[in-house]
């Protein structure tokens, strides 16, 4: 039987151990656009996605995301509220909508991304490039194991 305490495993547990590094590097990128574009950590990951793929569906951005359809939801409504990002119908599917940038929605976009760039490089610059390309590819080969996600599978 082991003598460690709980929480010493809790701190070797994998899962933990990237949950707590994600939640450090997100948190450090998310003061910056917090202070400059008064974003909120949801809305940004919305925009990212939106701006790397253009309009998409809010189940698709719940997807992406790996968040909760009522955050996604919240952020999607903030976002048009703020002239942000735009609501049309989903040519597709009648029954969905796509959400997409507005031109000042991309213009926020291009002003956090090297923003978020600089940071990474920051962050990252313990690492080098060959731990960064190694840590890249064991992520995603992480992320692919972990399998597929159906939207409602993500609520609290």
């Amino acid at each position: 039987m082991s003598t460690r305490k709980p929480a010493r495993r809790l701190a070797e547990f994998l899962p933990y151990q990237l949950s707590v590094a994600s939640n450090a590097v997100s948190t450090r990128i998310a003061e910056q656009y917090r202070k400059r574009f008064a974003l909120k950590t949801t809305e940004w990951r919305v925009m990212a996605v939106l701006g790397d793929s253009g309009p998409t569906t809010q189940r698709k951005l719940t997807q992406a995301t790996l968040m909760d359809k009522v955050p996604v939801n919240r952020a999607c409504k903030t976002l048009e509220q703020r002239g942000l990002a735009t609501r049309k119908p989903n040519a597709k599917d009648g029954r969905s909508h796509l959400l997409e940038l507005t031109a000042e929605g991309r213009a926020v976009h291009a002003g956090i991304m090297p923003l978020a760039l600089k940071i990474e490089a920051e962050l990252f610059s313990v690492l080098s490039e060959e731990e960064q390309s190694a840590l890249r590819d064991m992520l995603s080969r992480l992320r692919e194991n972990a399998g597929d996600f159906d939207a409602e599978s993500l609520a609290d």
